[in-house]
């Protein structure tokens, strides 16, 4: 067994490489023209346009389809039942039926299988609060859909009634006949009937859209709803189907806006979907393949409540310990001051960053400032919220940036939220936002900023009763050029 932080260290190597290769090339056409994007300079303020250096390309699909996942993977393992690795051994006991189904339908059985561990994390006997009218079975098939597009028999009364009985079974003998009868009266807690059924719907939808890819993606959306997105982007229909990728990240409230507000009115996470699905097939790929490495995966992404750890593993990652080694950084430049130029920097300082300096003998500027990447990600924050809002007064309220362990201590005593671990702002790749905002289209273009950066793998946040907490990864230093934003 490898050491664990030689691990994890590997772990974010590859982090590393990621940018790299996001950088890179690549090669892919499209029958859509992607414009790149820029970042807005500060209103009355005349400077040298800045190309957003994460803008989609097509020629980089891959890379981005990569960070998508990776941004989107946090959930699953968060969320999954008895975590990721024990959800991937349920799912993967279903492989040869998995494999069987796919192969009839013509589709990836890495990905079917992925959709397995989305769906039902691998319990083939999971129903939906909405009981069996809703989505039933390993594969989550609603009811109307399994009997009037896939052919299943499903008689939803008398299969509710089952489910009633067998939730109150005795014996696991009496289950065991329940479910056996269950499964003949409503064949989507048949296993292998579910998995050729999901099969079918897939085969469909990849006729409809011919695209494999988009046929995964509808299985959550729906056919409308994504036919529907697609024609809001493309304008019509197009020569050659198009990738999700371009459609996903090069629509925003500032481009191809009737695409963006389709994707984002369905509000049940459908437009991350295909992310995560790919997330779900690499956790896969680990469990059979390197399940050591699978382990501290899931051991940095459920650290805290969000995937900061990920970003920046406490075991290899440089925290500042005391004021002086704080003021240290600050001597050597490897921390940068905020600016007080709202009007330039779409941010605002609370007055009570800070507020605890007195406490430590220091001045409340020590606190008041960011690793250079960090900064120049809640510069492109402010600006890009601005943008989206479109409203130029549109400012951020930041309420806490770098600490050191014994101001972090002190927080303890008086903050129940404050951590009494590892906490990121020590590291300075760590701020905090206000949860007040200017207006309703404020906060809805600031949600749709945290959402992007999460997907592009930028960012880790997590919602606060009081502020976002979000951290940065150092991959944010191709953003550093808006730096020059924080001069008076």
């Amino acid at each position: 067994m490898l050491p664990r932080i030689a691990v994890i260290a590997g772990v974010a190597a590859l982090a590393v490489v990621a940018v790299v290769a996001l950088l890179g090339g690549g090669g892919q056409d499209t029958p859509v023209a992607v414009k790149p994007d820029y970042v807005a300079p500060p209103p009355g303020v005349r400077s040298k346009p800045f190309k957003d250096p994460f803008s989609y390309e097509p020629r980089r699909r891959k890379q981005f389809e990569q960070r998508a996942a990776a941004g989107n993977a946090h959930v699953l393992y968060a969320l999954s039942p008895g975590g990721a690795r024990e959800t991937a051994q349920r799912v993967a006991a279903f492989r040869p039926a998995i494999e069987r189904a796919a192969g009839a339908a013509d589709v990836s059985a890495d990905e079917l299988e992925a959709l397995v561990f989305l769906e039902s994390a691998g319990r083939p006997s999971v129903l939906t609060p909405a009981g069996t009218e809703g989505a039933a079975g390993l594969t989550q098939i609603v009811a109307e859909t399994g009997i009037n597009l896939l052919g299943m028999r499903i008689d939803v009364e008398r299969s509710r009634k089952l489910s009633k009985r067998l939730s109150r079974a005795r014996s696991p003998e009496a289950a065991r006949r329940l479910a056996a009868e269950r499964r003949k009266v409503d064949e989507r807690f048949d296993p292998v009937k579910a998995l050729a059924a999901t099969g079918r719907y897939l085969k469909l939808a990849e006729l409809r859209f011919d695209s494999e890819e988009l046929a995964f993606v509808s299985y959550h959306m729906g056919i409308g709803n994504l036919e529907s997105v697609m024609a809001a982007y493309a304008g019509g229909e197009t020569d050659e189907p198009l990738r999700y990728a371009q459609v996903y990240f090069d629509s925003s409230p500032t481009s191809h806006k009737t695409a963006y507000a389709k994707l984002y009115a369905l509000g049940d996470d459908s437009s991350n979907y295909l992310w995560k699905l790919h997330a779900a097939e690499e956790i896969l790929r680990l469990y059979r393949s390197d399940p050591e490495q699978l382990d501290q995966i899931e051991t940095l992404q459920t650290a805290k409540n969000s995937a900061e750890e990920v970003l920046h593993p406490s075991a290899t990652t440089e925290a500042f310990a005391t004021p002086g080694q704080l003021q240290s950084a600050w001597d050597a430049g490897e921390l940068v001051a905020f600016g007080v130029d709202e009007r330039r920097t779409g941010l605002r300082v609370d007055s009570r960053m800070g507020a605890l300096a007195r406490k430590v003998g220091q001045p409340r500027t020590l606190y008041r400032g960011l690793r250079p990447e960090a900064m120049a990600m809640a510069l492109f924050i402010g600006a890009q919220t601005r943008a989206a809002a479109g409203d130029p007064r549109s400012v951020l309220t930041v309420t806490s940036t770098v600490r050191d362990d014994r101001y972090q201590r002190e927080l303890v005593k008086t903050n129940f939220q404050a951590t009494r671990n590892f906490s990121m702002h020590t590291t300075g790749f760590a701020f905090d936002v206000l949860r007040r905002y200017r207006s309703p289209k404020q906060a809805r273009a600031f949600q749709s900023v945290l959402d992007r950066l999460t997907s592009l793998n930028l960012i880790a946040w997590v919602r606060e009763p009081a502020a976002i907490h979000i951290a940065v990864s150092s991959e944010a230093a191709a953003l550093t050029p808006l730096l020059d934003r924080v001069t008076p």
